[in-house]
């Protein structure tokens, strides 16, 4: 799945990705499709990662869809696979670290 670079991160925009990290099911889809690389997993394939199948899995996929952390292909009205969205999950793994140790009282460097 092709990567691009997101804008930065706003309070607002990086609260609604990480609320729809919010459940155990969701968190578990986004890590098997991280896992999965670049090619994704069919619904099929997540289902079997997961254990979850059917309208639960396809609501789940829905809420991280819409939240941008991840992306589907479809067929018709079929979702044929899915795959993480790599710049936007780095994205908000960034949002996280970017300001890392600022308050520290060393200035945030390691010291060796």
């Amino acid at each position: 799945m092709k990567m691009n670079t997101p804008p930065a991160l706003t309070p607002v925009t990086a609260a609604s990705k990480f609320a729809a990290l919010g459940s155990e099911q969701r968190l578990a889809v986004l890590e098997a499709l991280v896992r999965a690389g670049p090619d994704g997993l069919s619904m099929g394939g997540l289902g079997e990662k997961t254990g979850i199948t059917g309208s639960t899995l396809t609501h789940h996929l829905k809420i991280l869809t819409t939240a941008g952390l991840v992306r589907q292909a479809r067929q018709g009205r079929s979702i044929i696979c899915a795959g993480a969205a790599y710049d936007e999950v780095r994205a908000l793994s960034d949002y996280l670290l970017r300001q890392c140790c600022a308050d520290a009282p060393d200035g945030g460097h390691a010291h060796g």
